[in-house]
């Protein structure tokens, strides 16, 4: 079933957006690694999140679901249990990747699978280093799921990461925690760091002299509780709808601004955007509340270091500029090809049907901007951020527009269109 929607003349009020995904996952993850019962508000309760949550419950952790909290009952280092089926992670990336680093380091073997889009998603990447710590892992094809994982001994290494990626990161640093000797992983750029916040925060040693980061094998770790500040990748849509459309003015409360997540903030204010940081505040992971205003854009270069810290806001940065006067190129996003979808052939189509001037290139694409967009029948590709992004392009195009598979927003924002037509009522 498809989704309508309709132009919008302005946006007006103030929202709030889910909590962090990133967090989300770790938190419960790292919560059932510690000592202690670990509390958690502001959780993301999307598919990709409860899917993590699905997959330790298995492995014998205790986790309590309500409205108001998450609480994990954590086991320790070694207090995993081998689960007596497979590990099903849907749709969810952080969860096959990061739980490859855990699990490889576990005295039992075990296996994970996800849906028919993490099954063609390449795991090539997280293998080849968890192998090279002594890591039992084998792919289908030796790079694709479903993952077989067998008991062995790791050993730290020191790994030089061919791509800037949080999510290999992570596996190694995760697989560090039960290895021989410290771990140190070398980034070609700066990713988000939402494990090391979070690891240093649970008594482990963990440090950072640029983009090198070591991990020294704690004995234990200690449960600590954790407020999930908004994701800045949910509230990314609405930053660029509130841009794209005339008189119109948004807050948007509580998102986290970790300096590694906030490359969209960057890049949008470089196309001209009038976005202040109100009441900054927090300490492991700082946030602030985000007022965006009706701006005239123009185009701009996107590429280099700054990739890794808008990779998922991408394709609502592409809307963006479709919107801004003049060119914008973004470039150095082959990652984008390896995502829910290949987002760069994806947003290339999609945007395209509304008469924007937009052309595919290797590694991202360019686009002119400044002309007027009519409606279409959009395409999501399964794909949630396909989804909202010409969601957010279609209230600011000429006529009316269509969604299909709308509910694949699940994954990450379950009550995205409510939340936009409740700035369109205001």
């Amino acid at each position: 079933m498809s989704y309508t929607l309709t132009t919008a003349a302005s946006l007006q009020g103030t929202i709030t957006v889910p909590g962090d995904k990133s967090i989300s996952h770790r938190a419960v993850m790292f919560g059932s690694l510690a000592e202690g019962d670990t509390h958690i508000t502001g959780f993301l309760m999307g598919e990709d999140c409860l899917s993590t949550i699905s997959c330790f419950r298995k492995m014998g952790i205790d986790i309590d679901v309500s409205d108001e909290e998450v609480i994990v009952h954590g086991a320790g280092l070694h207090g995993l249990k081998a689960p007596s089926e497979l590990l099903y992670t849907g749709n969810s990336g952080t969860t096959t990747r990061l739980l490859c680093g855990i699990l490889a380091g576990q005295p039992f073997p075990s296996t994970l699978n996800g849906d028919a889009s993490i099954q063609k998603r390449p795991m090539g990447r997280i293998i080849k280093p968890l192998h090279l710590m002594g890591a039992d892992i084998e792919g289908k094809d030796g790079n694709l799921c479903p993952l077989t994982i067998k008991p062995a001994q790791l050993q730290g290494i020191r790994y030089e990461m061919p791509v800037a990626s949080a999510q290999l990161k992570s596996s190694i640093l995760l697989a560090g925690l039960f290895a021989d000797g410290k771990t140190t992983v070398i980034e070609p750029a700066a990713s988000r760091d939402h494990t090391e916040r979070m690891l240093r925060g649970l008594g482990a040693k963990v440090e950072s002299n640029g983009t090198e980061i070591t991990l020294t094998p704690p004995e234990t770790l200690h449960a600590v509780d954790v407020d999930v500040p908004g994701d800045i990748s949910s509230a990314a849509y609405f930053l660029v709808a509130g841009l794209i459309l005339p008189d119109s003015d948004i807050i948007i409360r509580n998102v986290g601004i970790n300096p590694t997540r906030t490359g969209i903030l960057d890049a949008l204010e470089s196309m001209g955007a009038n976005i202040e940081r109100l009441n900054e505040r927090g300490t492991v992971e700082p946030v602030c509340d985000l007022r965006v205003r009706c701006s005239k854009l123009h185009g701009t270069v996107i590429g280099g270091d700054i990739i890794p810290r808008l990779i998922d806001e991408l394709p609502v940065l592409a809307v963006a500029a479709a919107f801004a006067e003049g060119e914008t190129v973004i470039r150095d996003a082959q990652e984008l090809k390896v995502k829910e979808s290949n987002r760069i052939a994806a947003m290339t189509a999609e945007l395209s049907r509304t008469g924007a001037d937009v052309v595919e290139t290797e590694d991202g694409m360019i686009i002119h901007g400044g002309k007027k967009l009519h409606g279409a029948a959009f395409t999501s590709y399964a794909d949630h951020r396909v989804a909202m992004s010409m969601a957010v392009c279609a209230l600011a195009c000429e006529g009316d527009s269509s969604i299909d598979d709308p509910a694949c927003v699940a994954i990450s924002y379950p009550t995205f269109f409510e939340t936009l037509n409740s700035l369109k009522n205001n």
